[in-house]
């Protein structure tokens, strides 16, 4: 589900057909009018919305590359969506998402991603081997420093917390860190994505 004008014209730009798409009566806007009280019923927004658009969800079949993004239990939907926005922004040719990652198709998510989720392909992996190559690990101070920029990678982020589990770590060809003060612990796992998007694609 999108709610807000601004997402329901990112589906359009991208050719998503929604299933359905109600509009507040006398809002002037294309689709299913109903009582601008029962919209704001439905919307997850506290301020309300004038549209929602109700979508079927697109997997890909696979993560494709030169450029992706892999997710492994990052369960913020938040982040998941902010990671797709930046995924789209710094040119990922895929977002990829592991066990234990949140629904990027759920709403708050889709708000997240600011309609980068109707342009980003997006798909489920069950572990590294899945991933297009080279992979590189990201994990807080250890490996080399991530340097730009490369024609090809896979970066692989963990949550903020747990990091990446230890087997996914070993199934990547490469473990890099973004080099941060020692006076911060770790990024969240959306700046950490998008850091790390804007150093590898810096010419």
């Amino acid at each position: 589900m999108a709610e807000g004008e601004d997402l329901l014209a990112a589906a359009d730009a991208a050719g998503w057909e929604p299933v359905e798409r109600l509009v507040a009566a006398g809002s002037g806007l294309e689709g299913t009018e109903v009582e601008p009280e029962l919209l704001a019923k439905a919307s997850t927004l506290g301020s309300g919305t004038r549209a929602i658009g109700v979508y079927e969800q697109r997997w890909a079949d696979r993560a494709t590359g030169p450029l992706c993004v892999a997710l492994w239990g990052v369960g913020d939907p938040g982040n998941v969506g902010t990671i797709l926005r930046g995924a789209l922004a710094f040119g990922a040719a895929s977002v990829a998402l592991g066990p234990g990652c949140a629904d990027p198709f759920g709403p708050k998510a889709v708000r997240a991603s600011m309609g980068a989720v109707f342009s980003v392909p997006v798909a489920k992996v069950a572990g590294p081997a899945d991933l297009p190559r080279p992979a590189i690990a990201l994990v807080a101070r250890e490996g080399d420093p991530l340097r730009g920029p490369l024609d090809r990678a896979t970066l692989v982020v963990g949550a903020e917390r747990t990091g990446l589990p230890a087997e996914v770590v070993a199934g990547c060809e490469r473990v890099a860190h973004l080099p941060i003060a020692d006076a911060s612990e770790s990024l969240n796992a959306a700046m950490a994505a998008t850091v790390a998007l804007y150093e590898v694609t810096r010419r």
